[in-house]
């Protein structure tokens, strides 16, 4: 190896240390054994790979003596964002809510309802009305998955299953969503 190329190497390692940069490690949820109510099957599928995946939690069945139930309920929109001169839709914006709560076995309330919100923009035309279908698809199963990813990392806030008032978790309301920025 040349001296340039260990001291690129060097200069990458120290500027990727110091930006705070770090690899998504082991989480450790305080609930082993997770039931889940509601989702898509796709998001099902995703939640419970990256749970067991990074943790020593275990998706089960409510019926299976759960440590914690989380309870799901998601929704799609559109809504038209522009139009051209003739008043014909140019742009729509893509909207995704995923309403999440979640209780402990006996009841207690770990996570009040919260609201994870999602949107993108779609531009439209007429002479592409099937793949603009497919991509508004798409769109819409990436923003799921994008949920499911803040979802993980707002379970591991939980720190007990049996909280005291001063550690109860505040519901997590959506912002008002950014504009869309020009394309």
């Amino acid at each position: 190896m040349s001296r340039r190329s260990i001291l690129a190497l060097a200069c990458g390692a120290l500027l990727l240390s110091a930006c705070g940069f770090q690899l998504r490690g082991q989480q450790d949820y305080a609930f082993k054994r997770l039931a889940i109510a509601g989702g898509t099957p796709e998001m099902l599928g995703r939640l419970q790979r990256v749970v067991e995946g990074g943790s020593d939690t275990v998706i089960v069945k409510a019926t299976e003596k759960p440590d914690a139930i989380l309870t799901l309920t998601g929704g799609n929109g559109m809504k038209t964002l522009s139009l051209n001169a003739q008043g014909v839709v140019q742009e729509y914006e893509l909207d995704y809510n995923l309403n999440y709560s979640m209780a402990g076995a006996d009841g207690t309330v770990l996570i009040p309802p919260s609201v994870i919100s999602l949107n993108r923009a779609l531009t439209y035309s007429d002479q592409f009305t099937l793949a603009k279908g497919i991509e508004a698809q798409t769109l819409y199963r990436d923003m799921q998955f994008d949920a499911v990813d803040q979802l993980t990392r707002r379970l591991a806030v939980v720190r007990s299953l049996h909280p005291t008032p001063s550690e109860a978790l505040p519901g997590i309301a959506p912002r008002a969503p950014l504009p869309v920025p020009p394309l």
